[in-house]
């Protein structure tokens, strides 16, 4: 079970990544939105790590 919900945890962190690369390529990238996806990836980063110490 904490493998599956480590693997989802990790796909949307690296589904926010990508959307963050879209938007930072972008002629006039939104500053507002980078953030919250910058924010996003950190909570999750955070979820990632508390995750996989309770596993490991």
């Amino acid at each position: 079970m904490h493998n599956n919900h480590l693997s989802a945890l990790r796909n949307k962190h690296a589904e926010l990544e990508q959307k963050l690369e879209r938007e930072e390529r972008r002629p006039f990238p939104d500053s507002k939105i980078i953030l919250n996806l910058k924010k996003q990836k950190l909570t999750l980063k955070d979820a990632i790590t508390h995750e996989s110490a309770s596993t490991g």
